[in-house]
């Protein structure tokens, strides 16, 4: 593993110059009936930084990136995204917003139906309406090469492994050119190989697009090769903040039990 991190290292932004906030996150809480899965959240995220949000599976990680998105509406606080505060706006002011920030599912979600090329037109076609003909193709290849399936083009979704799945996906949310990644358990599903490739991918991403990222995983070695910060949910709440050096001489038990040193 150690060979992957310094690869992280080479290809990670220096982010020390710049801190404007593109995500400001004040006292967020959600609840489903009786369960509270977000508690009073406070969370910034900087221009150009990768944000690993790390937890366990049903500490409300992925509810905190719907939130973002409004596609859950929060029960309170405060989200603002490039200025904006989402959890008032109209359906029209709130769909430009959205235009500007790629989410990445964690099933993908391809359309099955689709070729690559249909799938990756598709998001370009209804956000980026500037574009015409060959541009359109050109940015269509360009995103496939980026992330190394460049001969994918004509294939359907069902010939395609999890992995190419996971890259296509990746490749049809970043050729309308978002500011924000919004990455929901990247590498779940994948084989370690797999995973390592797509954590390289993430930092690609953030370095030839100039993306700001919230990576939501449980995946400690996702989050040791993407995370310039992360933030650690437990029980709905924020429990530590740090780098990766911070998490891994941490004496904290809960910390130590989960976040242990490869």
């Amino acid at each position: 593993m150690k060979d992957l991190q310094e690869e992280q290292k080479t290809l990670k932004t220096d982010n020390s110059q710049k801190r404007e906030v593109v995500v400001e996150i004040k006292n967020l809480r959600k609840s489903f009936g009786d369960l509270d899965v977000l508690k009073n959240i406070h969370l910034k995220l900087y221009k150009g930084e990768n944000l690993v949000v790390l937890g366990k599976s049903g500490t409300g990680k992925s509810v905190l990136i719907k939130c973002i998105v409004r596609l859950l509406d929060p029960d309170g606080g405060t989200i603002e995204v490039l200025g904006n505060e989402v959890s008032t706006m109209n359906n029209k002011d709130l769909e430009d917003v959205r235009k500007k920030i790629g989410f990445l599912f964690q099933s993908g979600a391809l359309y099955d139906s689709m070729t690559v090329k249909q799938n990756l037109e598709f998001p370009i076609k209804r956000i980026r309406k500037d574009l015409k003909g060959s541009v359109i193709q050109e940015k269509i290849e360009e995103a496939l090469t980026n992330v190394g399936l460049a001969n994918a083009l004509n294939k359907m979704p069902s010939e395609l492994s999890g992995g190419m799945r996971k890259r296509i996906s990746l490749a049809r949310t970043i050729v309308v050119d978002p500011q924000i990644m919004l990455y929901d358990e990247p590498t779940t599903g994948l084989d370690p190989v797999t995973s390592d490739e797509i954590s390289i991918l993430i930092n690609e991403v953030q370095k030839k697009y100039k993306t700001s990222s919230i990576i939501i995983t449980h995946d400690i070695e996702c989050a040791r090769a993407t995370a310039d910060r992360i933030i650690m949910l437990s029980e709905g709440e924020v429990y530590f903040e740090g780098t990766i050096e911070d998490f891994d001489n941490s004496e904290d038990a809960l910390i130590k039990s989960f976040f242990k040193k490869s």
